[in-house]
C-alpha cells in the first residue's frame, strides 16, 4: 500500500475536517449538496487506502447515524478486497463510486468521530511495522473483508462493532502501528465468532422447536 506514516503531516482528524470543508465548498458553488464516493476518493491523494477505509468505516461504528452506513458498507468490502489482492491504490467501479453522501452527513460524521480519532492518535506510534506492510497486509486485507461482510448482515446493530474494528485497523495502517492492527483484528474476529455462535445457537433452537 502507498499510505505513509501520518505523523509526517496533518492529523487524521484534521484531514477529515478539511475534507468536510471541501465538500461544503463544492455544495456552495452550486453543485449538489451531496458528494460521491468517487469524489471523496479523489481528494485523498497519496493516503488513499488508509483514509478511505477510515472514512467508509466511521459511519458504521457511530450509533444512530442513519443513511451513510447503508451507502458505504459494500464499497468498504470492495476496497478491503483490493488490499487482499495487493493493489497499491484503491479503485471503485462506476456504480459504487457514484454512491453519494450529503455534505451535512459528512460534517456530522467529522464532529462525532473527531474526539475519538484524536484519542487514538494520541496513543498510537510506529511499532510492529511489519504488520502494516506486505506481505502481512494481505492477511489484514482478508480480515477487513470478513469484518466488512459482517457489516452487511441485515440485523439491527450489527454494524457498530465491526465498523469500529475496521476504524482501529485503518488507524493502525495510517500510523504504521501494528499494535492497533492487532487490537482491531482481535476485536473484529471476536465479533464474527460471536455472530457465528449466535447463529448456530439459533439454528439449534429452531431445530429443537421443530423436533428435527
Amino acid at each position: 500500500m502507498t499510505d505513509l506514516p501520518h505523523s509526517e503531516g496533518t492529523a487524521i482528524s484534521d484531514r477529515l475536517d478539511m475534507l468536510v470543508l471541501d465538500a461544503q465548498a463544492l455544495a456552495g458553488q452550486g453543485e449538489s449538496a451531496a458528494v460521491t464516493l468517487e469524489w471523496v476518493l479523489a481528494q485523498l491523494h497519496e493516503r488513499a487506502f488508509g483514509l478511505f477505509l477510515l472514512i467508509l468505516a466511521l459511519p458504521c461504528c457511530i450509533p444512530f447515524l442513519y443513511g451513510i452506513p447503508q451507502v458505504v458498507a459494500l464499497p468498504l468490502m470492495f476496497v478491503s478486497a483490493q488490499i487482499l489482492a495487493g493493489r497499491q491504490t484503491p479503485w471503485l467501479p462506476g456504480k459504487l463510486g457514484a454512491r453519494s453522501v450529503s455534505s451535512e452527513g459528512l460534517a456530522n460524521l467529522a464532529k462525532r468521530a473527531g474526539p475519538w480519532l484524536r484519542r487514538i492518535e494520541a496513543i498510537s506510534r510506529p511499532r510492529l511495522g511489519t504488520l502494516t506492510r506486505a506481505p502481512a497486509d494481505r492477511l489484514v486485507g482478508l480480515a477487513l473483508v470478513l469484518f466488512s461482510a459482517s457489516i452487511l448482515v441485515p440485523l439491527p446493530g450489527t454494524n457498530t462493532v465491526p465498523g469500529f474494528a475496521v476504524v482501529v485497523v485503518a488507524m493502525g495502517l495510517l500510523q504504521r502501528d501494528g499494535l492497533l492492527v492487532i487490537v482491531g483484528t482481535v476485536l473484529g474476529t471476536a465479533w464474527i465468532g460471536t455472530l457465528l455462535f449466535a447463529g448456530a445457537t439459533l439454528v439449534s433452537l429452531i431445530r429443537s422447536w421443530l423436533g428435527v
